[in-house]
């Protein structure tokens, strides 16, 4: 039933914008050690697993030491075969010290003469990398100043596409011709990735998802952690959890990217707006000086709109009110218009200056928005638009590869397994199940690969690390509902893959690890580029390997590599190393996931 639309921009539209990046000598592509020990290079939870994987050609089983940062050895065992590793090419073992409940930091394992990266062994391991994670989108705030106090001094700067000159700005951009002939106040939400546009169906997954991580934490009994003052952002201290604070931030671009009453297809949401050229690398937002646009409206974009301000009323609503009521009625005028308009497709040829964001089936979106309507306001019009979607009853609804903005019904499900509904027993019982099921395969997954990743072979895709954390959010989603330790230990062996326990012994994840990610695909955070801007900030998180090469940098420096190791730390790379919001957000929610105890 799901479509197997892209997961990312086109990759013809990147390749045009692509040609306004002047080539610069690029780094080398990350090789893996023909004998290593990879490991989480973050560290490992006192009660979590802990795992590595030896790649070695030997096929009986080796010792290994695991030693504290003075060189004492504080456990020792054998490894176990694991086999050869069909995603990256490497014939691995498995090193398991999961039984070792000692604390401290700067531990190494050592494997047949190869030692691994340091690491910790510690409570709280993640507390930093959840602040982190979340920072990612206040840096990524359009229409208002990055504060130094906040963010610090290297990623200070002025509010981006207000009208300031050189901008023309986001407060009052026209349609492209034929589109509309009125201009719309567009202003504020997150920059979608390494570029300035900003899209309604990447912004709608990734607000989903940040908003769910609070409505999950809150039924776990751990909103604390997520709640006023414990994030770094400038309305802290306001009495509303900072999660939900960030969110609103985008929630309230969605709401402006509405049709206003009056106007032709009212309530429809435009379905993105950027520059009319794509922007040149680098460019900080205060520096464009190109014209913006509004593109039409789609039937996608007014969905994610009608989920996400449904899942707004429900979830603000104990905080403000009246925002809460705003968003609901926002959510309704968007559903009756996706209603009446169920065709209006934004296609794959719509890339000249952004990502076109083309998706052509919105099934899947229609069910996930009757999911929140349903789970918010308990009507029976929404219940109906609910169980009558072919999606309601669909086995494939979370596949192997992942659920993404252009997959969303997983979403919908989700929803309705977690948030109390009126759904009959026996349905719900039905949807949590699947659920569980769909946990179950990717820990299936999971156990057949030296590296432990919930992706099939042929899942590194364009953000395969996105895709990652999604279905790690899945099995975490499966620990919720079930309690069995086993979908808790998924979801961390998920997180030691993205966090160097891979191939490439790389983590993905700025900032964290002695082998990270630091030249990720951005027009201001650039350094690779111009030495005077900085690098992306602690808590980015590259899109990963993609087999599929779709960049000019990838295509020299990767050719024939095999699907698990196509990915290099290069600026010029946007097909392995762009960040880009719904990336990052699976990643919070894992995070805040593992940070819970």
């Amino acid at each position: 039933m799901p479509k197997s639309t892209p997961l990312a921009r086109t990759a013809t539209a990147l390749l045009a914008g692509a040609l306004l990046f002047v080539a610069t000598p690029t780094t080398q592509a990350a090789v893996a050690a023909p004998s290593a020990v990879q490991v989480n290079q973050l560290g490992y939870l006192p009660d979590g697993p802990k795992r590595a994987t030896v790649v070695t050609a030997s096929t009986t089983a080796l010792p290994w030491q695991l030693r504290d940062a003075s060189g004492r050895t504080a456990a020792s065992g054998t490894t176990t075969a694991g086999g050869a590793d069909a995603a990256s090419g490497d014939s691995t073992q498995l090193a398991d010290f999961s039984s070792y409940r000692g604390t401290g930091t700067g531990y190494t394992l050592t494997v047949d003469g190869r030692t691994s990266h340091p690491f910790d062994i510690r409570a709280g391991l993640y507390d930093g990398l959840r602040a982190d994670a979340m920072s990612f989108f206040y840096q990524q705030r359009s229409g208002t100043p990055i504060e130094a106090r906040l963010a610090g001094a290297a990623y200070a700067r002025p509010a981006g596409h207000l009208g300031v000159a050189p901008n023309q700005g986001d407060t009052s951009v026209p349609c492209q011709p034929g589109v509309c002939d009125y201009a719309q106040d567009v202003r504020g939400g997150w920059y979608d990735a390494g570029d300035q546009g900003k899209y309604v169906v990447n912004g709608g997954i990734a607000t989903w998802q940040l908003v769910n991580s609070f409505e999950r934490a809150a039924r776990s009994g751990h909103a604390a952690a997520l709640g006023d003052s414990t994030l770094r952002v400038p309305e802290r201290g306001n009495k509303v959890p900072d999660v939900l604070d960030e969110a609103r931030w985008e929630l309230e671009f969605l709401m402006r990217m509405q049709i206003p009453d009056g106007k032709p297809l009212a309530g429809m949401a435009f379905h993105k707006i950027h520059d009319a050229a794509w922007t040149g690398l680098p460019t900080r937002p205060e520096q464009d000086s190109q014209p913006r646009e509004l593109h039409p409206p789609s039937t996608a974009a007014t969905l994610n709109l009608a989920a996400t301000a449904a899942q707004c009323a429900r979830v603000y609503a104990p905080y403000d009110a009246a925002f809460a009521a705003r968003c609901l009625t926002s959510a309704r005028r968007a559903w009756t218009a996706a209603q009446a308009h169920p065709d209006r497709l934004a296609p794959d040829s719509d890339g000249t200056g952004g990502g076109a964001y083309g998706d052509t089936r919105v099934g899947d979106e229609f069910y996930w928005a009757a999911a929140e309507l349903y789970a918010t306001t308990k009507e029976s019009r929404y219940r109906d638009a609910v169980t009558s979607s072919p999606f309601h009853t669909a086995d494939d609804v979370f596949t192997a590869g992942g659920f993404a903005w252009a997959d969303t019904a997983a979403l919908g499900r989700i929803t309705l397994a977690t948030v109390p509904n009126g759904l009959p027993a026996t349905d719900l019982t039905r949807v949590r199940a699947s659920v569980v099921s769909a946990a179950d395969a990717y820990l299936a997954t999971m156990s057949r690969q030296g590296y432990a990743v919930p992706l099939p072979t042929d899942g590194y895709v364009w953000g395969s690390n996105g895709q990652v954390a999604n279905n790690a959010s899945v099995i975490a989603v499966a620990h919720e509902l079930t309690r069995q330790p086993r979908y808790r230990t998924g979801a961390l062996e998920a997180l030691d893959y993205l966090l160097g326990r891979n191939a490439l012994g790389q983590s993905y994840v700025t900032g964290y690890g002695d082998h990270t990610a630091l030249n990720q695909h951005h027009r201001f955070w650039a350094h690779q580029y111009d030495a005077t801007l900085p690098n992306p900030p602690a808590g980015s998180f590259a899109g990963g390997p993609n087999a599929a090469l779709q960049d000019p940098v990838a295509q020299e420096k990767l050719a024939g590599c095999k699907p698990a190791k196509c990915y290099i730390d290069d600026i010029g790379s946007y097909s392995t190393n762009e960040v880009a919001i719904n990336w990052n957000a699976p990643l919070a929610w894992l995070v805040a996931f593992a940070a819970e105890r």
